[in-house]
């Protein structure tokens, strides 16, 4: 019981921390608008057109915090807050996914891992939930067993993708907070909201590792146990 609550319970709780952490964090820095009143698109731009990239769409998505970059199609999106806003919290978050144009650009060698992980990736999330369900109901069997086994593979891909993600998305802010001073988008007495913003949503990628590690030692202690047995 003891094993199955660090495993399981403390990741849980952890990835529902690091959640409130970046609506909090979000929350308090999209309402203090920046100094320079640029908004999160021009902000984007500036850092993008800085590193020399001009084949980078910057498009407005739905939703709260589903800003993201595609480099399969070279696109930029912002949430309607982080694309229109000028607050600290949308610069960060804008200057944020310029930082991973960039490292598409430079040929960074932990996203090009990470993009070469995705599509496994995608389908290892996609079937582990159901294939570890029937595996841990039919543990007493060897199919169950065999089910196990195809899930602990499936979450070794996944805490491997967290992985690599997790210095990915480190080396995005980085460039983020950099730029954003360098370009003179933000003073540097207004960088700790941009830190707070970002720092809780890097938290959330570690929370995410986490909780895929244990699960996969929660697994391979089952797979152990049965051995034993």
């Amino acid at each position: 019981m003891l094993i199955w609550i660090i495993l399981i319970i403390v990741p849980m709780l952890f990835g529902l921390y690091a959640q409130f952490r970046i609506r909090s964090a979000y929350a308090k820095n999209v309402e203090i608008r920046s100094r320079g009143g640029i908004t999160g698109r021009e902000a984007a731009q500036a850092v993008m057109d800085s590193a020399g990239i001009a084949d980078v769409e910057i498009v407005e998505v739905p939703g709260e915090l589903t800003d993201h970059y595609d480099p399969m199609n070279k696109r930029l999106a912002l949430s309607e807050h982080n694309y229109h806003g000028t607050s600290l919290a949308a610069l960060g978050v804008a200057a944020h996914e310029a930082g991973h144009a960039i490292q598409h650009k430079v040929g960074y060698s932990m996203m090009t891992i990470r993009q070469t992980l995705a599509p496994a990736t995608q389908i290892a999330a996609g079937v582990s939930n159901l294939v570890l369900i029937l595996g841990i109901v039919l543990i007493g069997s060897a199919f169950g067993g065999m089910l196990l086994t195809i899930g602990a593979i499936a979450l070794g891909l996944i805490c491997l993708f967290q992985l690599v993600t997790l210095p990915v998305e480190f080396d995005a802010s980085r460039r983020a907070k950099a730029e954003l001073v360098n370009l003179g988008i933000v003073d540097r007495d207004e960088m700790p909201g941009v830190h707070q913003t970002l720092d809780a949503a890097a938290l959330t990628y570690v929370a995410g590792f986490v909780a895929a590690l244990g699960s996969l030692l929660h697994i391979l202690l089952l797979l152990s146990g049965r051995r034993e047995d």
